[in-house]
């Protein structure tokens, strides 16, 4: 599997995304729609995107009942997207439907725990007491038998899921920032040549390259030291 790294393009309208993607030239590289520009723009921002040539993650996290999921990746197939994903807290029969909504015809991967996540949240919030690390290689052996292809995790996670699920299992890992970088709202985090290292296969950034004063030499650089 080819290492990849996928922009997320969280801005607040279809405007703001093309003028931002419009800086990086001929450059199409694989982007990430999450919930707050897909709700803005619905569908046609991914077909949008898809016609300008670009890869597109659907990053909507669903999270229902298994007939719902199922039902709503139906749906979603329609768009061509080459990536969407679920909470793998759902459980396997839930899953299992989103599989079987979404059939093949893009990769499916679930969450395991949010790198917004420290164990002393998941403890005194969610009320998970088991070790953050074992709670996300319990998802990742749960997404893989429900016929998943892989999981958003932690680059930390990632050589451990890797041992667990093989390495066919995707890693697609958020958190990423330049050394010296503000960090925001993310806890688990590290670079991207770290990354790199700890097993990942595709990771996803925002902040450092969207809000860069250069956002093509952020672009040029998280590819140089992830891909190369």
């Amino acid at each position: 599997m080819g290492k990849d790294v996928i922009i997320a393009c969280d801005f607040a309208g279809k405007e703001q995304t093309l003028a931002f993607l419009d800086k990086l030239g001929s450059k199409r590289p694989f982007v990430k729609i999450g919930m707050e520009l897909y709700y803005a723009e619905g569908p046609d921002i991914v077909k949008t995107l898809k016609q300008r040539g670009h890869r597109i993650f659907l990053d909507l996290k669903l999270h229902d009942i298994p007939n719902t999921v199922k039902k709503s990746m139906a749906v979603l197939k329609n768009l061509g997207v080459d990536m969407v994903n679920v909470h793998a807290a759902g459980a396997k029969s839930m899953m299992e439907g989103a599989r079987e909504g979404l059939g093949h015809d893009a990769l499916l991967i679930a969450v395991t725990q949010l790198t917004s996540t420290s164990q002393t949240v998941m403890e005194n919030e969610i009320l998970i007491t088991r070790p953050l690390e074992q709670v996300v290689m319990d998802y990742a052996k749960l997404a893989k038998d429900a016929g998943l292809d892989g999981v958003v995790c932690s680059p930390n996670e990632a050589g451990a899921v890797h041992a667990h699920c093989g390495d066919s299992f995707l890693t697609v890992t958020p958190g990423i920032r330049f050394p010296g970088g503000d960090v925001g709202d993310q806890v688990r985090v590290t670079s991207p040549a770290q990354a790199k290292l700890l097993g990942s296969d595709y990771i996803v950034v925002g902040r450092p390259i969207t809000a860069a004063a250069d956002p093509v030499e952020a672009y040029e650089r998280c590819i140089n030291e992830f891909c190369k």
